[in-house]
């Protein structure tokens, strides 16, 4: 343990403890945005951790999930270009290739050559995959309501609002 002031572990709250040590060596500075983004960076890694395992449990990745997904939520066929998963799932093209080829290796999708572009590949679910992808989307719903249930409706509804508000502000 350190002798220096204030250098005592964190209690519950490891960012409350991280602003302090800096309201106290910086006192110049506000340092109030820590408590924010800090916060919403330790949660984005806890919710990672808990949906990577909703994923697991149908032996996909992130970024597999991502794709049946993608091919999913645009209903029958069920089929994109390669090109459109890469936009819808804001990856590179050369992502979406390797996530396919892991994907085609399981059996969960089939590429073919696009009848209106012969460089372009057709990714299109198989019979598999919209089982996997329909199971592992009700597990990862269930799962979001239940990381979600700590906050009540309004607080829901607000989080929701501001967080469109801020993102906008970067996307726009």
């Amino acid at each position: 343990m350190s002798e220096r002031p204030g250098a005592d572990a964190p209690g519950p709250d490891l960012v409350a403890w991280v602003q302090e040590q800096w309201r106290r060596e910086r006192p110049d500075l506000d340092v109030a945005p820590i408590g924010i983004i800090g916060r919403l960076h330790r949660l984005a890694g806890r919710l990672d951790e808990e949906l990577l395992l909703v994923y697991g449990r149908y032996d996909l990745g992130e970024g597999e999930f991502d794709v049946l997904a993608t091919l999913r939520r645009n209903g029958p066929p069920y089929e994109l270009v390669a090109g459109e998963i890469a936009r819808y799932t804001i990856v590179t093209s050369g992502a979406v290739t390797k996530r396919v080829d892991r994907l085609e290796a399981a059996g969960l999708v089939t590429r073919r050559p696009s009848a209106a572009d012969g460089r372009s590949r057709v990714v299109a679910l198989t019979d598999a995959g919209l089982r996997v992808i329909d199971a592992a989307f009700t597990a990862h719903i269930r799962n979001e309501h239940r990381l979600l249930d700590v906050l009540d409706a309004d607080e829901r509804a607000q989080l929701e609002a501001l967080l469109t508000r801020w993102l906008a502000a970067f996307d726009g």
